[in-house]
């Protein structure tokens, strides 16, 4: 499909009621995961178009361009609104947040398994592992403390069991710091890909930053206060990616891009039909706005859209589906890896006065205040063994123990040794 040559509708009749945009939620006991992850994903997304064009507001001096901006954010706040309140009001933060790591899983596998750029999939594999751990701590803080297995919520789409531990995740800043992607050049699959993951991980930092701090418990607040600091580097990790170079109409016209991407994408996917009818309505004003980006870009940069997304027709469509052997593949071969300035490196290769010990001595000396490793023990010692769902035993042996948590590999020199 090429939005492009669609007929658009006027931006004005995205403007919606209050009848439209409260939506009637999903019922948690009966959502599929994946539209639970769709909508999850799109409430991020829609959050940074927002966040773009008040930072595009902000550096504008035109104000009949501005004037443009707020139109088409207006409509963005109502899409954001329509489609975060489909979360239904019995469902708890912690049950969300099982949901943002299920995203955070399935989309970045997803993603670096369509990324033709080596350099760009690596950083997806790379930040992949971190997540995957936080599933499973958050999974194991659900069954702590509401006795409600992760399982029951994720059913089998995604395997519940350690990843790099989070501990050894807590990296000096400028190891976030990666080479930005030439836009100029990049196939259409890259500026999507690090556009959306950016988005996404965002949306993971904001809601952490937000209401980590009303969780009912002290471990339960501390754990979202260890793992939004996680979700800071990798907001500036995937975000290094973006060019730079790109002017503020190059980029307004990749967001609308992006959008009428992934709500075309997730309208050929959707099952629920309250929801499918939300991703096409929503497509719909997306084109409109892609359109008025399109005339934009060529009254005041003077350029063609053709220049920014070539032909126009989308690639190959994000569909949410089955990861967990690729993810247990890059567990196997990635688990000692960790950033080290644009690159990687494995922990047992880096010097001695490397910067990544150095900060982890700063942050983690003592390992019993470390939230993420302190859940897991609490687990341990109230039911002589940690919470997972695993479809095959973890592949890194280090990790398979389920009476102790591991809190060495990938942060301690020569701590384990892959094969």
């Amino acid at each position: 499909m090429n939005p492009f040559e669609q007929k658009p509708m006027n931006i004005e009749d995205g403007l919606m009621d209050w009848a439209t945009v409260y939506p009637q939620p999903y019922c948690k006991q009966t959502v599929d995961p994946y539209t639970k992850v769709r909508i999850i994903l799109m409430n991020g997304i829609e959050v940074e178009s927002a966040i773009f064009k008040h930072q595009f507001h902000r550096n504008c001096t035109d104000n009949d361009l501005r004037r443009e901006l707020a139109l088409s954010r207006r409509v963005e706040q109502l899409q954001q609104k329509h489609v975060n309140w489909l979360k239904p009001i019995d469902e708890t933060t912690l049950e969300t947040t099982i949901g943002y790591e299920h995203v955070a899983v399935d989309l970045t596998a997803w993603l670096a398994q369509n990324e033709p750029d080596p350099y760009v999939k690596q950083a997806l594999d790379f930040a992949l592992l971190e997540d995957f751990d936080h599933l499973y701590r958050y999974a194991n803080l659900l069954d702590l403390d509401d006795q409600i297995p992760a399982q029951k919520l994720v059913k089998s789409y995604v395997d519940i069991t350690p990843g790099r531990p989070t501990i050894a995740e807590h990296r000096f800043p400028f190891d976030s710091v990666k080479r930005p992607v030439d836009f100029s050049t990049a196939d259409i699959r890259t500026k999507l890909n690090t556009l959306i993951i950016t988005s996404g991980e965002q949306q993971t930092m904001n809601f952490y930053m937000n209401l980590g701090n009303t969780y009912g418990t002290d471990l339960g607040r501390q754990l979202y206060l260890e793992i939004a600091m996680i979700e800071e580097q990798h907001v500036s990790h995937y975000g290094s990616l973006l060019d730079p170079k790109a002017t503020w109409l190059e980029n307004l016209l990749l967001h609308e891009y992006m959008e009428c991407y992934l709500y075309y994408s997730f309208y050929q996917d959707e099952l629920d039909p309250n929801v499918k009818s939300i991703w096409e309505m929503h497509l719909n004003q997306e084109i409109a706005q892609l359109h008025k980006a399109a005339e934009l870009l060529k009254r005041y940069d003077n350029k063609d859209w053709q220049q920014v997304v070539g032909s126009g027709e989308f690639p190959r469509l994000l569909q949410f589906h089955d990861t967990r052997d690729y993810v247990r593949q890059v567990l196997d071969q990635q688990i000692l890896l960790t950033a080290d300035r644009e690159s990687y490196s494995s922990v047992n290769d880096l010097p001695k006065g490397h910067e990544f010990f150095a900060f982890q001595n700063r942050m983690n000396h003592d390992v019993n205040r470390v939230a993420s490793h302190a859940v897991i023990v609490q687990h341990q010692q109230l039911y002589q063994t940690d919470y997972r769902a695993e479809s095959h035993p973890n592949p890194v042996s280090a990790l398979t123990d389920r009476k102790v948590d591991n809190t060495e590999i990938a942060r301690t020199a020569n701590a384990y040794q892959t094969a």
